[in-house]
């Protein structure tokens, strides 16, 4: 089985030409069936604050996902604004869904950046899905957004749930591009966890993008990375390396700030 990571330069509030340019991407790279394809942060319309433009009410990102889960035959994570319930606000969320249409996951972001925060509500929960792997059984993914990277314990608590692998999905400047691939690279080592994040490329009205999207193992290792230009990165999922990597050199169960925690969750 393998993760497509789809590095886009996303057009700017124009989700059918980001809806095309997927499909473009996705044509020549090496998929199968059952395999894993992980999307950007809002890859429907960019990084944007104009919620009346960019809140998926009529329901076609979600749409789109389902399709392309649908006709590529894996499970597709991607970058949506839905609206908030209850309020005026918006949420910055990753959905998932599998190639029957079902929604597996979806997950706000619990750490909107600073001033996305005046227009997007925060999440408060870890979500974590399951990935069918061939005979094994199934991986626990976690979701996590862009500003997330920067907030361990949220990927610590995933782990706790369960989690053995991270699919993050981002709009990460290229200012801070070697913050990206330094954290995603630690936040593979500390959980002993596969890290896959995508990033954006190009420019929006506000930004430059780096792209960098990158796959990292469980011991810290780079499986495989983008430059700065659109492109699909495949790299293999080896759900045995992680548990094998975990269950060799547990470090996890050194933890001992982590007891209380622990005991909570056994309670």
């Amino acid at each position: 089985m393998k993760a497509h990571l789809v590095q886009l330069d996303i057009a700017w509030e124009d989700a059918q030409a980001n809806f095309e340019a997927v499909r473009r991407l996705l044509d020549r790279a090496p998929i199968s069936k059952g395999d894993f394809v992980l999307l950007p942060e809002m890859f429907d319309t960019g990084f944007s604050f104009n919620t009346s433009k960019t809140v998926d009410v009529s329901g076609r990102t979600i749409s789109f996902l389902r399709h392309l889960a649908s006709d590529v035959g894996c499970v597709v994570q991607g970058g949506r604004t839905i609206a908030a319930q209850g309020s005026h606000a918006a949420r910055n969320v990753m959905s998932v869904v599998s190639p029957e249409g079902a929604l597996l996951c979806e997950y706000t972001k619990v750490h909107p950046f600073q001033r996305e925060a005046e227009r997007f509500e925060a999440g408060g929960l870890v979500e974590t899905f399951r990935l069918p792997i061939g005979a094994t059984q199934p991986l626990t993914i976690s979701p996590a957004i862009c500003y997330d990277l920067r907030f361990p314990e949220l990927f610590r608590f995933a782990m706790l749930k369960g989690a053995e692998a991270f699919s993050l999905g981002a709009c990460w400047p290229v200012a801070r591009a070697h913050h990206w691939r330094a954290l995603l690279i630690a936040r593979a080592i500390e959980n002993q966890a596969m890290v896959i994040g995508v990033n954006r490329c190009g420019r929006d009205p506000m930004l430059q993008y780096g792209g960098g999207s990158i796959a990292v193992g469980p011991k810290g290792d780079v499986l495989g990375e983008l430059n700065d230009s659109p492109g699909v990165l495949s790299i293999d999922i080896d759900a045995e390396g992680i548990r094998q990597w975990r269950s060799a050199f547990s470090a996890i169960k050194d933890a001992r700030l982590l007891a209380p925690l622990l005991a909570g969750i056994a309670g």
